[in-house]
């Protein structure tokens, strides 16, 4: 074998190795990326598609006005609010975004069961407000329904409006909840919700930097999906292999008032 020949068969081994490192890191990029895009699971029967923490960055940072809390939000940076009696021994934890399919389907499911419950002063919830799907595909849906829930919560009337958007709810591609006039017109069906401080509220997005720190605690913390719900810090909801009831949950609550 001649030396040219050599040479052109390592030369060519060599151009075979470089292009075998070039996709190699090509395909490092697009993993890359679809990490940072939207990423779904299905967390068991029934309860639709869950949302995930695309990045622990917890999205846009741009400045959306100071920071206003709802009145009665509670915790640390004041980002939870809190639902039924304080004394209650069972504390529910949500974190949910309301374009969320899988959020949708935990509130329909088990809505009724946890009104119930709070009703009864055995369960008290805290609901932390994220905006994922808005980050993942776009929009602003997410951010002007938590800031609208915000303000109904200054009304008095987040549970009931919470329990509404959820009811009307539109599909994940869809950002109905971006158009503020939608978000208004169903706060038209919480009696005394539809104010002109309501509607001020909204039209200002005067929570909208409130809800941005909301999420923004959601992505430093250990939880990558929404909706993550927890029964006195303990997860209850998104496993397959043992599917949360209404039924599991009254006897969850039920034990939690005996200890």
């Amino acid at each position: 074998m001649s030396q040219k020949n050599s040479d052109g068969k390592r030369s060519a081994r060599e151009r075979l190795q470089e292009q075998r490192e070039r996709e190699e890191a090509r395909a490092k990029r697009r993993r890359t990326l679809i990490a940072g895009v939207v990423v779904v699971a299905v967390l068991g029967a029934g309860a639709g598609i869950a949302a995930l923490v695309a990045s622990s960055g917890g999205g846009k940072k741009e400045s959306a006005g100071p920071l206003v809390a709802p009145q009665g939000a509670t915790g640390k940076d004041s980002v939870t609010i809190p639902v039924g009696k304080p004394a209650a021994k069972a504390t529910l934890t949500v974190y949910e975004d309301f374009r969320c399919p899988g959020c949708g389907g935990f509130e329909n499911a088990f809505r009724d069961t946890v009104n119930e419950l709070e009703q009864k002063g055995q369960l008290k919830a805290e609901y932390h407000l994220v905006t994922l799907i808005d980050n993942n595909l776009g929009g602003s849906g997410s951010l002007n329904a938590a800031n609208a829930a915000a303000c109904a919560q200054d009304a008095g009337k987040f549970s009931a409006y919470h329990d509404l958007l959820y009811k009307n709810q539109p599909q994940e591609t869809d950002d109905a909840f971006g158009k503020k006039a939608r978000l208004l017109e169903l706060a038209g069906q919480v009696p005394g919700l539809d104010t002109p401080a309501f509607r001020t509220c909204v039209d200002d997005g005067t929570h909208d930097s409130w809800v941005k720190k909301s999420h923004e605690a959601f992505g430093k913390s250990s939880y990558r999906a929404t909706p993550t719900v927890l029964l006195n810090g303990k997860s209850i909801f998104g496993d397959p292999k043992n599917p949360l009831t209404p039924d599991k949950l009254r006897q969850m609550v039920a034990e939690a008032a005996k200890g």
